[in-house]
């Protein structure tokens, strides 16, 4: 069972899909890519980006959140966004959780966010002028956050 399952709703950027795709590689955690997205699962910037690594990822993609949600509705899902005011450093991590990601552009939709209730989570920013940070580097954040917790 994988510790920690990422999901990119809505993903734009293939860089940032490929970048996250060699994180989940290296700490064996499940990718869901959820659409529509930004790119085709063929870009050669996405492969790039995923360098060789993309036959170590445990990786499905969904055509829409309503799919997603059929396969995955159960289980503690974690909504990042900037329009919570709980850090995700406040969060209790467990195996098996799923780490919600919008898109570059938009972030998640106000209806996910709404279905997160108190799930909802962010990354305090220190800085008023910076609304938010790269997509990969916010999953490594969070991810890392969470197997810190889970594997002590």
């Amino acid at each position: 069972m994988s510790p920690l399952h990422i999901v990119l709703v809505e993903p734009q950027i293939p860089p940032n899909a490929g970048n996250v795709a060699r994180l989940c590689a290296a700490m064996k955690l499940t990718l869901h890519l959820v659409g529509p997205l930004g790119f085709s699962t063929e870009d050669r910037y996405l492969k790039r980006a995923g360098l060789d690594y993309w036959p170590y990822v445990d990786w499905h993609v969904y055509s829409s959140w309503a799919e997603f949600l059929k396969s995955h509705g159960e289980g503690r899902h974690y909504y990042l966004t900037t329009k919570s005011k709980k850090s995700y450093t406040d969060v209790l991590y467990q195996k098996g959780d799923y780490l919600i990601f919008g898109s570059e552009t938009k972030g998640l939709s106000e209806d996910i966010r709404k279905g997160g209730g108190e799930n909802t989570i962010t990354i305090p920013m220190k800085e008023s002028g910076v609304r938010s940070l790269n997509l990969s580097s916010a999953v490594a954040m969070v991810a890392g956050e969470a197997l810190r917790q889970i594997t002590l």
